[in-house]
């Protein structure tokens, strides 16, 4: 082979392992290889610069802008609201989910299809008493089998097409092609999915179930209005260090004190929230100046401006990872503080600090409003969202309530529909699911 060969095979070589095992991201990974490739000599400037000019890459672009907006202005919505409906078993559930979004998909890229429509289905499948495990993967598997019917159903399509057209134009693909193909292919696979799926996928519990009772995992108490703690602040009373749990908030008169320093001083009739085993809630009642709430409602149940609850999964590339919360000094390090993990579907009981972080935890935290947008594009966090969900479609007010619930309710809500942010327990951003779930289709 030539050096221009070799060299190719080297940055190559390079680029891989640097996205296995740097931090780094992707994109700057792969364009600083064609950097070197052009310094090298193996590309000149108007070969390295060509997929820039691809029409693929262009289609694929516009399809998300199309796609954004139709959420945004309550579109899809409308579509699910009416289409999805209630059936009465998971064999009806399933053919009205995949139904739709096959058809949907060979229109729209699939990877938007499934971003747009997993929120409304894990609400769906809580209201309908049905699992979301059962659904989620029909869901991703019809809008791959959906996006194979026509050339813009997948940006895959779309892309094979740009390079058949840039070798012979002669060769371009029509908008139906790959349909005599693709049609009878997908209708099988979703007739395999609705026939076996019910027997190899997991009756699986959500995070949201393991968040919904903030009660199962924090401890309140409140000072005494006479007691000896009145005017000590955090580390004077010895509240910092205790063991199976540790002070997250002070309910304060109706503000929230997120994220207590050691310095802040206590005042009658505090509201401590404690984080951790809820066992240890006996050695809390020890302490003399503290007694138990008498509040039926938990403070991380209201809503409070001075702080947010917030959701994030731990990336494999977190700095954390493989530490315990405590020895990596979480709350010093992210202004944040865990209220519950959740592993595999599964809150973690016991001690908070002794707990050793692992990839695609779900941690849910409270911190200060500005941690959302400091830490969005943190490399250590998969996705963070606040527990309140995203906003309304920008046309919700012209279409009149047509909208999802996913918009009004949180996925907490009982029968009675309590209006959005009057909890936070149930609430669990579906948006963590898109995520994980659109790396099939990238």
């Amino acid at each position: 082979m030539s050096i221009h060969a070799w060299l190719s095979v080297a940055v190559t070589a390079a680029c891989i392992v640097s996205m296995i095992f740097s931090r780094l991201g992707p994109e700057l990974i792969l364009f600083g290889g064609m950097i070197a490739l052009m310094l090298s000599g193996v590309l000149d400037a108007e070969q390295a610069l060509a997929g820039f000019s691809n029409e693929g890459m262009f289609t694929v672009a516009l399809m998300y802008i199309l796609v954004a907006g139709i959420r945004e202005t309550g579109g899809i919505e409308v579509i699910i609201r009416h289409v999805l409906g209630r059936p009465k078993n998971l064999l009806g559930a399933q053919l009205r989910l995949m139904l739709p979004v096959f058809g949907l998909s060979t229109m729209l890229n699939n990877t938007a299809v499934v971003a747009i429509f997993l929120p409304a289905v894990l609400t769906w499948a809580r209201r309908i008493g049905l699992p979301a495990s059962k659904l989620l993967i029909p869901l991703s598997y019809a809008t791959i089998l959906g996006g194979t019917v026509t050339l813009i159903g997948t940006s895959t399509n779309i892309v094979v097409n740009g390079l058949l057209i840039a070798s012979d134009p002669g060769l371009a693909m029509g908008m139906f092609d790959i349909t005599w193909v693709g049609l009878p292919i997908g209708l099988l696979g979703l007739a395999y999915i609705v026939c076996f799926s019910r027997y190899f996928l997991p009756n699986r519990a959500s995070a949201a179930e393991s968040f919904e009772n903030p009660k199962e995992y924090t401890i309140e108490m409140e000072v005494e209005a006479n007691g000896p703690l009145v005017n000590q602040s955090i580390s004077e009373a010895g509240l910092r260090h205790l063991g199976g749990v540790y002070l997250v908030e002070i309910d304060r008169d109706g503000n929230a004190i997120a994220a207590v320093g050691t310095g802040e001083k206590l005042k009658a009739h505090d509201r401590l929230v404690f984080a951790g085993s809820t066992s240890t809630v006996i050695d809390l009642q020890q302490i003399k100046g503290l007694k138990p709430s008498e509040h039926h409602r938990s403070s991380l149940a209201e809503s409070y401006p001075e702080r947010r609850i917030v959701e994030a999964v731990v990336s494999k590339e977190c700095a954390l990872v493989g530490q315990t919360l405590r020895d990596g000094r979480f709350r010093t390090t992210y202004g944040a503080a865990v209220l519950a993990v959740c592993r595999d579907g599964q809150r973690l009981d016991g001690n908070l600090g002794n707990i050793c972080l692992q990839p695609a935890d779900i941690l849910l935290m409270e911190a200060r409003p500005a941690f959302i947008e400091r830490h969005r594009q943190s490399r250590d966090f998969l996705l963070i969202s606040e527990v309140e969900g995203p906003r309304a479609p920008a046309a919700r007010e012209g279409l009149a309530g047509l909208g999802h619930p996913h918009w009004r309710h949180s996925i907490g809500d009982d029968a009675n529909h309590e209006p959005l942010g009057s909890r936070h327990g149930g609430r669990f951003p579906e948006r963590f699911y898109a995520l994980l779930l659109d790396q099939r289709h990238i």
